[in-house]
């Protein structure tokens, strides 16, 4: 696959439809830290990138577009469809939490809200787009959506990037795939994932992709069962370090973000920064390190 091409095609395709998110420089403990503020991206994740990427090459039939997610997918397909002017069917779990579920309302879309986490959401949708024919916009295991999300890397080397090494969150694999297919191994790429969602770190330890347990605070974000084999297939290539942290971690990396920077992130979006919090992943000295903050959608609104 050549990526780099797939990736600079997608940037031109979604450039009148996504903002183009902040950087920051800042130090934590004594590090400087490079930060790609994609939590500033429409519906307040990065994932606007990969729907309007697919939706923009896509023969949209009558039945419309569906889309499984566990939150964040789902508002930013219902909001790509909205701005094209599909309808959008979105299954969601409970456990997307009410501000998610409000947020994919607001859009506009045919939202079904169903017992369990990502997995039943996704089996539901698979049922939805046999009986209509529905296109379906896959949350991270499909090239347009990957496509989509590596032009947060390429977008980040354009804004001056000086990083050796990157840290990522990982849920399904559809951002840190795109990081990777963009980079082909010019950085280093470390995968952060929660303890109780690990479905990355138990495929490579594997060789293959396992289904794994989900739960903990970022759940409903980075809470796929299985990694997606695109993702696997970048990583094993190019032998990305996957680290684990726990929750606690993750909520003072929260805290963090919003005590020392005033940036309001859900836990998934502070969990790549837990991975340095918690001494997961230790630079080496004068290593330059840089942070993508993923995700903004807390639960509950702040401000609701």
């Amino acid at each position: 696959m050549a990526w780099q091409e797939r990736i600079s095609e997608a940037g031109a395709r979604i450039e009148a439809h996504v903002r183009r998110t902040p950087v920051m420089q800042v130090e934590v403990g004594g590090v400087p830290i490079a930060l790609k503020l994609e939590q500033m991206q429409h519906t307040g994740s990065f994932k606007a990138r990969g729907a309007f990427n697919t939706l923009l090459q896509a023969a949209v039939p009558e039945a419309g577009i569906v889309a499984a997610s566990g939150g964040n997918h789902g508002a930013a397909v219902a909001y790509a469809a909205a701005r094209l002017g599909h309808r959008a069917r979105i299954y969601v779990p409970e456990i997307a939490g009410p501000a998610k579920i409000a947020l994919i309302r607001a859009q506009g879309a045919d939202l079904q809200v169903v017992p369990g986490a990502y997995a039943e959401a996704a089996a539901r949708a698979a049922e939805w787009r046999v009986a209509t024919g529905a296109i379906e916009v896959h949350p991270y295991n499909a090239e347009t959506t990957v496509a989509g999300q590596g032009t947060v890397m390429s977008e980040w080397e354009e804004q001056g990037l000086s990083a050796d090494t990157v840290l990522i969150a990982v849920g399904g694999g559809g951002l840190i795939a795109g990081a990777l297919g963009w980079l082909e191994g010019r950085r280093r790429v470390v995968a952060v994932e929660p303890e109780t969602s690990c479905a990355l770190h138990a495929a490579l330890a594997a060789g293959a992709p396992v289904d794994v347990e989900v739960s903990g605070v970022a759940a409903n974000a980075l809470g796929a069962r299985r990694i997606g084999d695109i993702c696997l297939g970048l990583a094993q290539a190019q032998g990305v370090q996957s680290v684990l942290v726990p929750d606690a971690a993750i909520l003072e990396a929260q805290a963090l973000l919003w005590r020392e920077l005033r940036q309001l992130v859900e836990p998934a979006g502070a969990t790549a920064l837990a991975a340095l919090l918690s001494g997961a992943y230790r630079p080496a000295v004068g290593e330059r390190v840089a942070v993508l903050i993923c995700g903004g959608n807390i639960a509950p609104d702040p401000l609701a």
